[in-house]
């Protein structure tokens, strides 16, 4: 019993720890980031336009998928290694309603 108690604090510990999102720093990598490829201004560039109103035809859920995995044979990378999946889901809902300009 005494072990179970220790893994449910030490399990509590651990989730308490992990580092929200800092919609700054996601802000931050959209527009310097995605932006060195779909253009500063997200108006596309080697990428295609992302902004709101070009994207809006998309699920968040492809987005996000789109981010984590990239796109095989294209330069679309995947950020899975870089970003959490709750990441990569801020920056699609991000992407489809934030203000990007």
């Amino acid at each position: 019993m005494r072990n179970l108690l220790a893994l449910l604090l030490l399990t509590g510990t651990a989730h308490a720890g992990e580092p929200g999102l800092d919609p700054t720093a996601l802000t931050r990598l959209v527009h310097q980031d995605c932006g060195s490829c779909h253009g500063l201004t997200l108006k596309g560039g080697l990428g295609p336009d992302i902004r709101p109103e070009t994207i809006e035809h998309y699920d968040a859920d492809v987005l996000q998928s789109v981010i984590l995995d990239g796109i095989p044979d294209t330069a679309m990378p995947p950020w899975r290694a870089l970003i959490s999946e709750a990441e990569a889901a801020w920056i699609a809902d991000y992407l489809l309603k934030g203000d990007t300009q």
